[in-house]
Parts: structure tokens; C-alpha cells; sequence
């Protein structure tokens, strides 16, 4: 047999990006020969399996450490709370009441499971990006390692930027309010934790629109233009979404929801610039 039909010119696919790569399709190739299907489901099975571990050891440690978990929780209601101090507000304390038999236990294990879950996250997001890493390129990885980051990281500030500014601001202004001197607010643990963890979810998702700006940009969906072209349709925009994801009804709550969102907005713009540019 002539050497000629041993060896083939290389084909389009059989070179990977950069020229000097295996091909996407030549290594997935390889790999099936390695791995089965159901043997990429028992990895992923572990890595999850894995996960939920972490994230159980995590709830139970917050489960434990009741006293120090609702003393965090509970900051905002006091206005010893640091940001209440730093705006010299006037001194004030919200009375919480337990209105059902299981409802103290029951919060108790929810918040434990969230703080396991936030706690346990960063185990989580390097579990899933192992599994998926092998499929990426080495160029696909650097830049799937600067996402992830980014995205975790303003997860986190929405978060934060919650637990320290926008629930504390609306609790004291809705906790505080009163028509009458007659009239008592009488909150339940119930509503103020659903509240937080609700609130935090929310903020902490809002926060990702500069990521997802910058990946949009990059692959060229949007632009720095069109979302300034857009700035006034987007504030509409912004005070639609603000008001569904309020929890209440009243105008201070939306306009502290809104200003973060519209201010990530102009950030994303700059971002969109940046990652848009050649």
C-alpha cells in the first residue's frame, strides 16, 4: 500500500485554532474513545455529589453557630448597625415576633442553607469549571477563568452591597414608618428573612449585567453606542424591573433598587467599550 493512502492532507477541522492545536472535533474524538457517555455522567455525578457535601458541611456549621449566624442576620434591625452609624441616623431598635409554632426552626433552616450555599460556592464554581475545562481551549479557559471570576465577584458586591445598603436603608424606612403614633409596626422573623435572602438573590443577580454586557460586547450583540442610544429606554427599563423585583410597594424601595441597577448600567457601558475594542 503507497504511502499517499496512509496519510491524507489535512482537512479543515484538522487543525485547531492558531493552527498548531488538535481540533475541537479530534480531541472530542479521542475522548469518546476514553470516556463513554455514562462515564461523563459518573464524573459529573461525583463532582455534584461532591458539592452538595461541601455545601451540607457548610449549612450544618451554619446550623451550629446559631447565635453568631442571626446576630449577623439580624444586624440591620438596630441602629448599631455600621451603616446606620456612618449616617448618624437617630437611634432606633425593630421588635421581631414569631406568629407560628415551627416558623423560628423552619428560618432557621433556611438561612442555614443559604449561608451553606454562599459559603460553600466557591468549591462549587471550581467543581463544575473542572468538569467543563477539558473541553475548552487553553485561550477558552484563560477567558472562561476571568468570567467565572467576574461573575462570582459582583455576585458577591450585589450581595453585600444588599446586606449593607439597600435592605438596611428600606427596613428603616418601612420599619419606622407609622401614619399614627397609635398605630404599632409588629414585623414577623418570617418577612424579615424572606426579605434579605430574597433581596440578596436579587441584588447579587442584577449585579452580572456588567459581565453579561462585556460578554455580548465581545462577541458583538451589542455596543457601547447602542446602549447610550438606548440610555433612556433602558431607565424605563430599569424602573420596570426595580419595581417588580421590590419587594414592596412604595417609591423610597424602588428608587434604592433602581439607582444600583441604572449605575451598573453606565458602568456597563464603559466595560462594553473596552471589551468591543479590537
Amino acid at each position: 500500500m503507497k504511502s499517499d493512502e496512509l496519510t491524507s492532507p489535512p482537512g479543515p477541522l484538522s487543525k485547531g485554532r492558531g493552527g498548531d492545536a488538535p481540533s475541537r472535533a479530534s480531541r472530542l474524538g479521542a475522548d469518546e474513545e476514553m470516556y463513554s457517555f455514562w462515564d461523563h455522567l459518573d464524573v459529573l455525578r461525583s463532582a455534584l455529589l461532591r458539592a452538595a457535601v461541601v455545601t451540607v458541611v457548610f449549612a450544618v456549621g451554619a446550623f451550629v453557630m446559631k447565635d453568631w449566624l442571626f446576630a449577623v442576620v439580624l444586624a440591620p434591625r438596630s441602629s448599631d448597625f455600621i451603616t446606620y452609624r456612618l449616617m448618624e441616623t437617630e437611634p432606633f431598635f425593630l421588635h421581631l415576633m414569631n406568629t407560628g409554632l415551627t416558623e423560628q426552626f423552619m428560618v432557621h433552616v433556611h438561612t442555614a442553607l443559604y449561608a451553606g450555599l454562599l459559603l460553600a460556592s466557591p468549591y462549587i464554581i471550581y467543581e463544575v469549571f473542572h468538569f467543563i475545562s477539558p473541553a475548552l481551549y487553553r485561550q477558552e479557559r484563560r477567558y472562561a477563568v476571568w468570567i467565572v471570576g467576574a461573575a462570582y465577584a459582583m455576585f458577591m458586591i450585589g450581595t453585600l452591597t444588599n446586606y449593607f445598603v439597600v435592605f438596611p436603608l428600606t427596613l428603616r424606612f418601612l420599619g419606622t414608618y407609622q401614619v399614627s403614633a397609635d398605630v404599632e409596626n409588629m414585623l414577623t422573623l418570617q418577612s424579615y428573612v424572606d426579605t434579605l435572602l430574597s433581596m440578596s438573590l436579587v441584588m447579587g443577580a442584577v449585579f452580572e449585567l456588567p459581565v453579561v454586557s462585556a460578554i455580548l460586547g465581545r462577541m458583538g450583540i451589542i455596543s457601547s453606542s447602542l446602549m447610550s442610544a438606548y440610555r433612556r429606554h433602558a431607565l424605563v427599563a430599569i424602573l420596570i424591573v426595580a419595581a417588580i423585583i421590590t419587594p414592596t410597594t412604595d417609591v423610597f424601595t424602588l428608587f434604592i433598587v433602581a439607582l444600583p441597577i441604572y449605575l451598573l448600567y453606565e458602568v456597563s457601558i464603559g466595560i462594553c467599550t473596552i471589551s468591543c475594542a479590537p
